[in-house]
């Protein structure tokens, strides 16, 4: 029966051909021409059937397991249908239905009709391996839900399948194009792996680099990183197998070779950008010789800063309590506990910073003292700007840092710098100035003397 139905298939196709082919002999072309153009013709008309076939495939396909997808309760099968899975299962039916018509078409080109199956066959393991590459990706999305694989590399595993899949299926594709057998392939292949691997080093170190890079997600496209060794500080542009392009903030490029990503070390900016904080690290420098403990005079006078106010009553009521409970002579101001313009002007600092709208508050924010140094005490701000943009972060940090050095003043305190020229010429000047006020006085006396 089913050699039966084969043979009535070919009947037809051979009526459907010789059909059309009469038809466009009636324009007065050669034999050779007349199956050049009856073909053409006939794969215009199969290609846009296939096209139908394929879309109301896929509508029937999806139609009927939508449905059933969302009454079940597996998240699988909605991943299936996340990665695309269900409509590569349909790419089956018009490449099932072109391998019966396609020997209509090229029925006067045997040649032609041998290249088409071999074209199918192609076709047929291509969305075969894409089937099962999306299959692996439901999977990974899959146990990616799951706490035991939450800190799991699952992309490097899909990354890993993705070469396997990428070589059995150029294997099969070069077996059905040569008309060899695969292994032939394979051997030839380990044949000349010394050789491939001596003239295509570089080329192999970029490409287990990329892999890597990518598996780790250490670097993308758009990302900015900064590379001191190669002078790179900017946006990556492209990352190619032997090389990735970046585009520095002077607009010049910079090419790092790829597999250095792994070698050496560099800092990638993505972490900051994802974040919505844009961090600071700065210390002011303060002249020791102007710190001191504050008069209560002098801290009535501080009181009238309003947003250092709270702090002052609160801090004033503290240290009385200590001083009172422990019976502290405070005759002398070294006693007990005291306050002193470094610490109020480091309480103003970190409240001010808190109460800034450009300063980002769910991030660590702090104003600590370091280590005095032969510069001064440094008093170090560190806290995270709310917008990342540059120019804007740069605009935000000069508004802080402005107002701080201005702040100094209210505190008695100096900022520490180095003497100018400005500052020696004075000091030449006011020993100018008292040589010869002594020079005079000495002049005075000597006459005073004389008479």
């Amino acid at each position: 029966m089913q050699s039966t139905a084969t043979e009535l298939f070919k009947d037809s196709q051979s009526h459907i051909y010789n059909w059309t082919f009469q038809w466009i002999k009636q324009l007065g072309l050669d034999n050779q021409g007349t199956h050049f153009v009856n073909s053409i013709v006939l794969l215009l008309l199969v290609v846009l059937f296939l096209i139908i076939i394929d879309y109301f495939t896929k509508r029937t396909l999806l139609l009927l397991t939508i449905k059933a997808i969302r009454r079940s309760t597996n998240r699988f099968d909605d991943l299936l249908i996340r990665n695309k899975t269900l409509k590569l299962i349909a790419h089956f039916v018009p490449i099932l239905v072109a391998q019966y018509i396609m020997p209509i078409i090229f029925m006067g080109f045997p040649t032609w009709k041998e290249n088409s199956n071999k074209i199918l066959d192609i076709a047929t393991t291509v969305v075969s391996l894409l089937i099962i590459h999306s299959l692996l990706k439901s999977l990974r999305d899959m146990l990616r839900m799951k706490k035991s694989f939450a800190d799991k590399p699952l992309e490097s595993y899909l990354q890993v399948c993705q070469i396997i899949l990428l070589f059995i299926g150029g294997t099969i594709c070069f077996s059905i194009l040569t008309g060899k057998s695969p292994w032939s392939f394979l051997l030839s292949l380990g044949a000349a792996s010394a050789i491939l691997m001596l003239v295509f080093k570089d080329t192999i170190l970029g490409f287990v680099a990329s892999i890597q890079v990518s598996a780790n997600d250490s670097i993308r496209v758009g990302d900015w990183i900064e590379m001191p060794k190669y002078g790179a500080d900017g946006t990556v542009k492209e990352i190619n197998l032997n090389n990735v392009k970046v585009q520095n903030f002077d607009k010049t490029i910079t090419t790092i070779p790829t597999h250095t990503l792994l070698s050496d070390s560099f800092k990638n900016y993505r972490g900051m950008q994802q974040s919505g904080g844009r961090r600071l690290k700065r210390a002011i420098n303060i002249k020791i010789s102007t710190i001191r403990f504050l008069e209560n005079e002098e801290i009535e006078r501080l009181k009238n800063i309003q947003i250092l106010r709270p702090y002052i009553e609160e801090r004033a009521k503290t240290i009385d309590e200590f001083n009172t409970e422990r019976q502290i002579d405070q005759a002398s101001p070294i006693n007990g506990r005291k306050m002193t313009n470094l610490g109020l002007f480091r309480a103003y600092t970190l409240t001010y910073l808190r109460q800034n709208p450009y300063i980002h508050k769910a991030m660590p924010l702090m104003v600590r003292q370091l280590a005095s140094t032969e510069h001064g005490v440094p008093v170090e701000l560190y806290f995270f700007v709310n917008d990342i943009r540059w120019e804007y972060y740069e605009g935000i940090v000069s508004d802080v840092f402005d107002h701080l050095f201005a702040a100094t003043k209210y505190f008695d305190l100096e900022i520490f710098e180095n003497p100018a020229s400005d500052d020696f010429r004075q000091v030449i000047r006011q020993q100018t100035v008292m040589t010869s006020q002594t020079n005079s006085n000495k002049s005075e006396l000597k006459v005073l003397s004389d008479q």
